[in-house]
Order: structure tokens, then C-alpha cells, then sequence
């Protein structure tokens, strides 16, 4: 055996410390998960309130299915109306006022046809054939997408 310190023969296997665990975590992690966990339980949350809010929205929608005159179309154009708005607001509102109202809380254009046939309604003649499809194509359209009205202040 050589006594040089510098020979080859004194060298070692380096010794690795062991891997560095994952647990316990840091702090850091504990504060990460809590709020993702805060986001989740808040996503959640929200969207169950949005879920809950617009179920009138599903309800006329599923009823608009059963519809087959214009007066029962324009009932439930109606009643949705009447989940957004107070009574008073709505009760009064016929002829032009109404067809203007729908429009003004719609995000689509109310074709010509559909307002003629909220305008004539239960007027027409019985016998007359009418084709409801647009008048329910934008009624669907009106349910799904109309803004409702602002909360009340004070």
C-alpha cells in the first residue's frame, strides 16, 4: 500500500445522502392545497348557485316542449318573465309593450314573423294553420338567453 496522499489507491466511493422525502410537506405546500381547496369548494359553490338559479329556465324550457298554439307559447314567454321580473312590471305589458319588451331583454333579434304572431296571439282564427316554428325557435332562444333584470337598490 502506497502512503502518498495524493495516490489513487486512498480514494473513497462518495457517499450520497439519502433522497430528500416528500413528507412531512413543507408549510408551503399545506398553504397551496388550502387554497386549492378554497377554489374548489368556491367553484363548487358558484356553480350549484348558477345551477339553482337558472331553474326556470329548464322549467319553461321543458313546458315550451308541450306547447302547440301561440297563446300557450306566449303564456310561458310569460311566466318566464314573471321569474325575472315583478308582476306589477309585467302584468300590464300587451300588444306592442310586450313583443318591445321581450326584445329589449333579449340578446337575439325578434324576427318580424314572431312579433306579428305575439301581436295577433289569441286573435287569429282558429282554423288557420300556423307554423310555430319560428315563434318557438325564439321563444327558446328568448328563455335561454334573456338578461334578467338588475337587483333593486336600497
Amino acid at each position: 500500500m502506497n502512503d502518498d496522499p495524493t495516490s489513487l489507491d486512498q480514494l473513497h466511493e462518495i457517499v450520497l445522502p439519502p433522497p430528500v422525502p416528500w413528507f412531512p410537506l413543507a408549510p408551503g405546500w399545506y398553504v397551496l392545497f388550502a387554497l386549492l381547496l378554497a377554489l374548489v369548494v368556491w367553484g363548487v359553490c358558484a356553480a350549484w348557485k348558477s345551477w339553482r338559479a337558472n331553474a326556470y329556465r329548464r322549467a319553461a324550457l321543458e313546458q315550451l316542449k308541450g306547447c302547440q298554439t301561440i297563446t300557450a307559447i306566449s303564456e310561458t314567454l310569460r311566466r318566464t318573465a314573471l321569474a325575472i321580473a315583478p308582476r306589477a312590471t309585467i302584468a300590464p305589458l300587451v300588444g306592442e309593450a310586450w313583443a318591445d319588451w321581450l326584445a329589449s331583454r333579449a340578446d337575439c333579434a325578434m324576427p318580424p314573423e314572431v312579433r306579428r304572431q305575439l301581436l295577433a296571439g289569441g286573435y287569429a282564427p282558429a282554423e288557420q294553420a300556423v307554423d310555430l316554428g319560428p315563434l318557438k325557435s325564439y321563444a327558446a332562444a328568448w328563455i335561454t338567453s334573456h338578461s334578467p333584470l338588475p337587483k333593486q337598490q336600497g
